[in-house]
């Protein structure tokens, strides 16, 4: 048995001279939806981030309930998503006038 990844793909005559077939994007309405209030955390491994997400919950057993921050869930990226996912979402925030103020050596 052998690994490859999708850029090692053997290569053929025939396949070198065909162009790849397009692929579509189906849009469903049962995809699910998350509220988070906050990222809680990055992590990078293998060529992979994953981008942890939190929402604050109470418990209601006790009253006052306490509150606590639960992860709701995790969104995992090769890192040429997590990048084009950066760019994206910072060009979509600018657009609208809600980019963040970041200082370059702070950033660092």
């Amino acid at each position: 048995m052998t690994a490859q990844d999708d850029d090692d793909k053997p290569s053929s005559p025939s396949s070198e001279a065909s162009p790849a077939p397009p692929v579509t994007f189906l849009d469903s309405p049962f995809g699910p939806e998350v509220f988070a209030d906050t990222v809680t955390g990055y992590f990078v491994r293998n060529g992979v981030i994953s981008i942890t997400f939190e929402a604050a919950r109470i418990n209601h057993v006790t009253s006052p309930g306490p509150l606590n921050r639960v992860v709701v869930g995790r969104v995992v990226l090769p890192i040429s998503g997590a990048q084009e996912l950066a760019v994206g979402l910072y060009d979509f925030l600018k657009s609208r006038g809600l980019a963040p103020n970041v200082d370059a050596k702070k950033a660092n």
